[in-house]
């Protein structure tokens, strides 16, 4: 079995291609998990060049000192990438950024470790929040929510058909019985879904929902993109791995807006300094290889957007 300290990073090379790296860069790894970026964003990078990283977890700041914590052109910082302007602010860097990496989602080391409780395959407490010493956990909020609230989480995060369903199902199994265990959660959800899809398990997008919920993940993804142009340099690349149509749908929306700049009425003569485009879009949507989805299954809905900023 493979180790639950190394995780994978989907769209690897591609990434670090999107970034353009620049040996005396300043580069940010907004999503640390187990460095395996940020590594190779150090072995580009020459005596000048600075990254700084940003992780929730705390397992993922460990790791990045254990490994990274004698180079001098490395900092992390615990926090959420939402806080992104404020740590390269304090760092002094602000508009001198030449690259931001997310690479969004639960990374494998968290899905594999059952005592973290985001994988409805191994049985742990339920948990699920990136920063495990802070903040509400899946169980205090399945535990109190109305099923409302439930439904439309599970609805909006997880697009799950049968939310309402399933709401009602978790309130009447709380009240005979709290659920603190991914496996109890899970078997909630299985029962209470008629319609199982192939090769999905049922309760996956009923942990999705949740998990993204307790994290603010899709609040927080919106801050950090706004921050980027605030952060970037002129020429700086923004780069952005998402893993389901929800955080895909809202970086291709922020690229594109970004770019297309201030709209204005029809048949108004605009120069391309008042309509004010900040951000100019690298190519198209990189999705990973058969081969790569072959080797690492989890990578089968990663889509990878680029963007440039403007001078």
């Amino acid at each position: 079995m493979a180790s639950t300290d190394t995780h994978l990073p989907v769209l690897f090379h591609e990434a670090l291609e999107a970034l353009n790296i620049s040996p005396e860069g300043v580069y940010i790894d907004g999503t640390f998990g187990r460095g395996g970026h940020s590594g190779a964003i150090l072995q580009a990078l020459g005596p000048s060049g600075r990254l700084l990283g940003i992780d929730k977890d705390p397992d993922a700041i460990a790791c990045a000192r254990r490994l990274f914590g004698d180079d001098e052109r490395f900092v992390i910082r615990q926090g959420s990438f939402a806080q992104l302007e404020q740590v390269v602010g304090a760092a002094g860097l602000l508009g001198r950024v030449n690259g931001v990496l997310l690479d969004l989602g639960v990374s494998s080391p968290q899905l594999d470790r059952a005592e973290r409780g985001f994988s409805f395959l191994n049985d742990g407490p339920l948990d699920m929040r990136m920063d495990n010493s802070s903040g509400v956990s899946a169980a205090d909020w399945l535990n109190r929510a109305e099923a409302d609230e439930m439904a439309q989480v599970f609805k909006t995060y997880g697009e799950e058909r049968f939310a309402r369903r399933i709401a009602r199902a978790i309130v009447e199994a709380r009240s005979t019985q709290s659920i603190q265990t991914t496996r109890q959660l899970a078997e909630v959800v299985s029962a209470a879904n008629p319609a199982w899809e192939k090769g999905k398990h049922p309760a996956t997008r009923c942990f999705q929902a949740i998990r993204i919920h307790i994290n603010r993940e899709l609040d927080d993804l919106k801050a950090c993109l706004d921050q980027s142009l605030r952060v970037l340099a002129p020429g700086g690349r923004l780069a952005v791995i998402s893993f389901h149509s929800l955080e895909d749908r809202i970086v291709k929306r922020f690229m594109r807006d970004a770019e297309r700049g201030e709209q204005f009425p029809p048949g108004i003569p605009v120069t391309e300094q008042q309509r004010n485009s900040q951000l100019a879009r690298i190519g198209k949507a990189i999705k990973p290889s058969r081969q790569e989805v072959d080797q690492n299954p989890r990578a089968r809905s990663a889509v990878l957007r680029v963007a440039e900023r403007r001078q």
